[in-house]
């Protein structure tokens, strides 16, 4: 029954990645998009990613789509006829393909329990997570833990991102009286009534998933994303320039920076006390105790970021003039 689900949606994403690709309303491609994304985040539940699954579900089919079209609201919804030939981009199409598929030729086979990863890496992480971590999810243990290093680099790399598509928005020239109006729909009054229920609720949501990571789904990257999806919401119903009497862009880059700050600070503090860069250990007498006290700073540090990141791009793309 799972092999049979998972071969149904597995069929549903072939059928939406043509239909992206032959489509040529760019409004269209986007909602599209945003159902491959779900689709890809019920896989994931199918196989148990639940984390994975979150993140698909928040990032691609949430904040993705809500900056995709806010850049289709300064362009074209419809997409211009190419003056090229296709001939060498289905090359290198065909070329990248094939390369992938040799690249897999020697891997295991699907659910081979006998795998290395199944062997090695996946029994130290489930049989020892817990003694040495004390999170319940091991995910967070991983993520925030053992692959700490990598997950900073993570938070760097969002961060740097946001700096420079941020850079890029601010060579576009634009007037005060020419702002695209991206957003104005607080004179619907069922938009309105309903975004003064949910709001509130995908905020709270959001501090639920940053704080209760250790124990479930959830984290600094699923929380910032949910966090800025809320006061997009906000900006989309109420007005942009509601939004912007509290957060302003010098303080949202502002925040940007201490989540980076924040986590790396955690790692010096680590080597100040005595123990290796981003060893939790050191920051108690207890050592699972400590551990709990670095995932949750740095954690908070990637909520903060990335809901800071996300809003700045956002509120960029209101006020650069539409393209004529």
């Amino acid at each position: 029954m799972e092999q049979a689900i998972d071969i149904i949606l597995l069929g549903f994403l072939v059928v939406v990645a043509i239909a992206v690709v032959k489509q040529r309303d760019l409004f269209a491609s986007v909602i599209l998009f945003g159902i491959y994304s779900l689709l890809s985040a019920a896989i994931f539940v199918s196989l148990d990613a639940v984390d994975v699954a979150f993140t698909e579900a928040a990032v691609g089919a949430g904040i993705s789509s809500i900056l995709i079209l806010s850049t289709l609201a300064l362009t074209s919804r419809n997409e211009k006829p190419s003056s090229h030939s296709v001939f060498l981009p289905l090359m290198v199409v065909l070329v990248t393909g094939a390369t992938l598929v040799f690249g897999t030729l020697d891997m295991p086979a699907f659910a081979d329990p006998e795998a290395p990863v199944h062997k090695h890496v996946a029994p130290r992480y489930i049989q020892d997570s817990y003694q040495e971590v004390g999170m319940p999810n091991i995910v967070t243990s991983v993520l925030a833990s053992y692959r700490g290093y990598d997950t900073m680099g993570e938070v760097v790399v969002i961060f740097t991102a946001g700096v420079a598509v941020l850079l890029l928005l601010s060579s576009v020239r634009h007037k005060e009286d020419e702002l695209s109006n991206l957003t104005d729909l607080k004179h619907h009054p069922i938009l309105l009534n309903v975004a003064q229920i949910l709001i509130p609720i995908i905020l709270l949501f959001a501090l639920y998933v940053q704080f209760h990571g250790d124990y479930g789904p959830g984290g600094g990257f699923q929380a910032g994303v949910i966090f800025a999806a809320g006061f997009i919401l906000y900006a989309m119903i109420i007005g942009i320039d509601e939004i912007r009497k509290t957060f302003t862009p010098k303080y949202l880059h502002w925040l940007s920076v201490t989540g980076v700050v924040l986590y790396i600070g955690v790692g010096i503090v680590t080597l100040l006390l005595g123990g290796e860069f981003l060893n939790y250990n050191v920051l108690a007498e207890e050592k699972l105790t400590g551990q709990h006290w670095g995932i949750f700073l740095v954690e908070l540090g990637v909520g903060i970021t990335v809901t800071a990141t996300m809003l700045s791009l956002f509120l960029s793309f209101s006020e650069v003039r539409r393209t004529p």
